[in-house]
């Protein structure tokens, strides 16, 4: 017979150095995807064009306003400003987005490794921003400390 596996919950990052590497793992998350946001309005037109190839409706509307998402998201899973909600923001926007841009099954032969990449990326990164929705009601260590909970 298989032993029960107990879990016990986490209570605070006071492990070895854990405190600090999740600060530097909140940063290199927050800060990719904030720069990702970034680059929706410097390059708006050209992620417009593209979306709008995709079938997204609306698309520079959509562009700019996945890039507030990725923004808001990025800093505030940095900064620990509503990291539940902003975990959570970043979650939903790589749901969305990860079948409907990067289709790798429907894109000719040649495009489709590439989609492929960045589909993979795009779940890694969910998964990701799913751990920290689950991490959401502690207190994060080295955060400005305003959230939900």
């Amino acid at each position: 017979m298989i032993s029960a596996i107990e879990t016990v919950p986490l209570q605070s990052f006071d492990g070895p150095l854990a405190a600090e590497l999740f600060l530097v793992a909140r940063i290199l998350f927050g800060g990719v995807l904030a720069f990702t946001g970034v680059n929706h309005f410097l390059d708006l037109e050209g992620m417009a064009g593209y979306a709008e190839m995709k079938g997204i409706p609306a698309p520079t509307a959509s562009v700019a306003l996945s890039g507030v998402v990725l923004v808001a998201g990025g800093l505030g899973v940095i900064l620990g400003v509503f990291p539940a909600l902003a975990a959570g923001a970043l979650a939903a926007f790589l749901l969305v987005a990860t079948p409907t841009m990067h289709d790798f099954w429907a894109v000719p032969e040649d495009q489709q490794q590439s989609e492929m990449t960045s589909f993979l990326k795009n779940v890694g990164l969910l998964g990701a921003s799913l751990t920290l929705v689950a991490l959401g009601a502690l207190e994060w260590p080295y955060a400005v400390g305003l959230g939900l909970f």
